[in-house]
């Protein structure tokens, strides 16, 4: 199947920091692609692949489960740990929730977690019945394009198929019962005005995470998809400045890169 526009992967090698960028449920590269561009642009080795069944049609993602997504996050952080020195983890709502677990796993090969209204859990009142329902019921409205700023869409599913929604329920279960293992620095952006996760689902992570080094940043003018709302410039400034502080050799990333475009715009 075609990709949808927008949602094809998005890699590019830099320094010796890398990161790796998670899309969430339905949705596609394409909602967190500026956030991977910004931090690529400051030197970083960036990785933000396409996650299984997602970027085409939701047929394809009804026959996928959390198992498969985190494969695909697990396989490219693998990856990055052998060309990086230091590798750091960020996420968009499941997203969030996939780099949480990566988190939680890899340990010490992880030096820092920042996650945009990461997900925790199904709410919806029918969510205990997603077992049986998804043997009934195939799809239910989607959830993609929860955004403030007019005018800016969100290249995903306008159908949530309901195996991968049973599935997704487990993967916060999963996920939740692992969040005492997650000790690096973590960096949380949350959007009080959210009409996909709730912000509850941040407090919930804040508070039974291990870390430490923990911040939490309130999005105000943004909704759900912030990576692409009012507050994306913040979301990517606080993010580069977490990790250049927790990797100081970021900033060398940075410098050499802003020498690089400026010796290309002097050849052009």
């Amino acid at each position: 199947m075609p990709f949808l526009p927008g949602a094809e992967p998005f890699r590019r090698d830099g320094g010796e920091v890398g990161v790796l960028v998670c899309h969430g449920f339905t949705g596609s590269p394409q909602s967190v692609r500026p956030w991977a561009e910004y931090l690529a642009d400051q030197g970083l080795t960036v990785a933000l692949p396409l996650l299984p069944g997602h970027g085409t049609r939701w047929q394809d993602l009804q026959i996928t489960t959390w198992q498969d997504w985190y494969a695909e996050v697990d396989r490219e952080l693998r990856a990055l740990t052998e060309r990086c020195a230091k590798v750091f983890v960020c996420g968009l709502s499941m997203g969030g929730a996939l780099a949480l677990r990566l988190a939680a796993k890899h340990g010490s090969a992880i030096s820092g977690v920042a996650v945009v209204n990461p997900g925790n859990k199904v709410h919806d009142a029918a969510a205990p019945l997603l077992p049986v329902l998804r043997h009934l019921v195939q799809t239910t409205k989607g959830i993609a394009s929860d955004i403030a700023k007019p005018g800016v869409e969100e290249v995903g599913y306008d159908r949530v198929p309901l195996h991968a929604a049973h599935s997704l329920r487990l993967f916060f279960q999963q996920v939740d019962s692992e969040l005492p293992s997650v000790t690096q620095p973590l960096l949380v952006m949350t959007s009080p005005q959210d009409h996909v996760v709730r912000p509850v689902d941040s407090e919930r992570i804040l508070a039974r995470v291990s870390s430490t080094d923990v911040r939490q940043t309130l999005l105000e003018r943004s909704y759900h998809v912030a990576t692409l709302d009012h507050d994306a410039e913040r979301i990517f400034e606080e993010t580069f400045a977490f990790i250049s502080r927790l990797a100081p050799e970021a900033r060398a990333d940075a410098a050499d890169a802003a020498q690089e475009g400026t010796a290309a715009r002097g050849g052009a």
